[in-house]
């Protein structure tokens, strides 16, 4: 009888000890750092404008990778005849010649015909009309959609140029829009890290 209580209180503390939790271990920094996600790194790239075809036209684009196939762009550029110029990107990212033709034509990896971004079909590298103020000057910025910093081959803006032209896009003609001569070409590159 005593061997069978001895027996049942070993039993009851087994089952005692067995269905405690077990104590948590308390955080310390080591261990809340390695809980934390890594912050996210901005993916951003950049291109210096300068001027072709005899023109003072300078300035800088700046890309910033906002979203899933988002891209902000911004620009200050200076040195414009006030009005209207358009605003490509273009294929190659080569701005050796004087009037910026070793740029090639619009990005168009889509083969679409050139058109207004946002109606119809359009060239993944048509942008806007930029407007330059009365001393030639331009301060713009806005997300394109469709672009990404370093993402698949028909999306990434990087190695391709920025290309400033002497008029305004006509957003018809084919393939160039009748934009006249480029007046500024930057190639888009990301920091070196």
């Amino acid at each position: 009888m005593k061997a069978q209580k001895v027996s049942m209180i070993a039993i009851f503390i087994s089952l005692l000890v067995a269905c405690t939790p077990a104590k948590k271990e308390e955080a310390t920094d080591e261990t809340m750092a390695e809980e934390q996600p890594a912050a996210t790194e901005e993916v951003t790239a950049s291109a210096v404008l300068n001027s072709a075809s005899g023109s003072s036209v300078t300035g800088t684009a700046n890309f910033t990778q906002t979203g899933d196939m988002m891209v902000r762009m911004s620009l200050e550029v200076q040195g414009l005849t006030p009005g209207e110029h358009a605003l490509h990107l273009h294929e190659k990212g080569d701005c050796s010649a004087p009037d910026a033709t070793s740029a090639g034509g619009h990005w168009n990896p889509g083969g679409m015909d050139h058109g207004k971004r946002g109606e119809g079909q359009y060239h993944a590298g048509d942008v806007i009309n930029l407007t330059a103020d009365e001393n030639g000057n331009v301060s713009w910025s806005d997300e394109i959609s469709g672009w990404t910093i370093g993402g698949d081959i028909s999306t990434n803006i990087l190695n391709h140029a920025v290309i400033i032209h002497d008029g305004q896009d006509d957003f018809m003609t084919q393939p160039t829009g009748a934009a006249g001569g480029r007046v500024a070409c930057g190639v888009i590159t990301q920091p070196s890290m």
